[in-house]
């Protein structure tokens, strides 16, 4: 590729990427990822659990219309898109599930993963129906878990997929916290919220370190959750819904398309 044109991406790209900083974030964000195919992995955090308007064919794995990767594809018209992202998803169900349209003409691939693996789900359960203390000793478990363990499947991933799409930009989105502290809430205590809140900084920094030895690009949805978790009042998480228990914990569509898509707006 000649200097001129690779000055050119550059540039573009970097134009962009100030336009999300400024709010203005949807327009041309991504030139370069947009010039191939897309590929969207993950868990339930990426196929948009709790958006609604789940795509029929996705069956269980709830893959949303207004889920991240969809509004993505939507606004920047890949060269083609694959949306794999699966409810429920851990790292083994990405490298034996996920990964076979990922190709050498696969320019961006978005991934949420590592959640699962580590317990997320049993972490919630415990912190909604027990204590103070058998909930943070499940969290503690679930650090535990993310020290020894996850960091291992997260290097499986990524190599996985940088060997199937070795010209890709990688981008892993993280996680965001669930609870806006220093506010009256009713329901789990502060001493819990304030421990789950915690446990999604701990997550999240294992991915992101996984994510950067890999030279993928780490994309912190905490910042854009900032003031709209539960508890905030204008929240865009659901509570714990017991008509709907998949969704509990998950982002409503606002947090897709205001909290995620902002994010993989600005990094891809």
């Amino acid at each position: 590729m000649r200097r001129s044109r690779i000055t050119a991406y550059v540039t573009s790209l970097f134009l962009a990427i100030g336009l999300a900083l400024t709010g203005a974030a949807a327009a041309q964000a991504s030139p370069l990822a947009a010039a191939g195919g897309y590929v969207a992995l993950g868990d339930s955090y990426s196929s948009g659990v709790g958006a609604g308007s789940y795509i029929s064919s996705s069956g269980s794995c709830d893959r949303s219309t207004k889920a991240y990767p969809y509004l993505w594809q939507a606004a920047h018209s890949p060269a083609s898109f694959s949306f794999l992202a699966c409810s429920g998803a851990k790292t083994t169900d990405v490298l034996n599930n996920q990964l076979g349209t990922l190709n050498s003409a696969t320019s961006l691939v978005s991934i949420t993963i590592g959640g699962n693996d580590a317990g997320f789900a049993d972490v919630m359960l415990t912190c909604v129906l027990h204590s103070n203390s058998s909930c943070l000793s499940r969290i503690a478990t679930a650090k535990a878990y993310v020290d020894s363990t996850l960091p291992g499947q997260l290097d499986a991933v990524y190599s996985a997929i940088r060997a199937k799409a070795p010209s890709a930009h990688v981008v892993v989105l993280g996680y965001p916290h669930l609870y806006k502290l220093g506010t009256f809430c009713i329901g789990l205590s502060r001493t819990k919220r304030s421990a789950i809140n915690g446990a999604a900084d701990y997550i999240d920094a294992a991915i992101a370190k996984r994510a950067a030895d890999h030279g993928f690009t780490f994309g912190d949805v905490r910042t854009t959750f900032s003031g709209h978790e539960l508890c905030s009042g204008k929240h865009w998480l659901h509570s714990v819904d017991w008509l709907h228990i998949s969704q509990s914990y998950h982002p409503t569509a606002a947090g897709q398309s205001s909290g995620y898509l902002p994010v993989l707006n600005g990094a891809a």
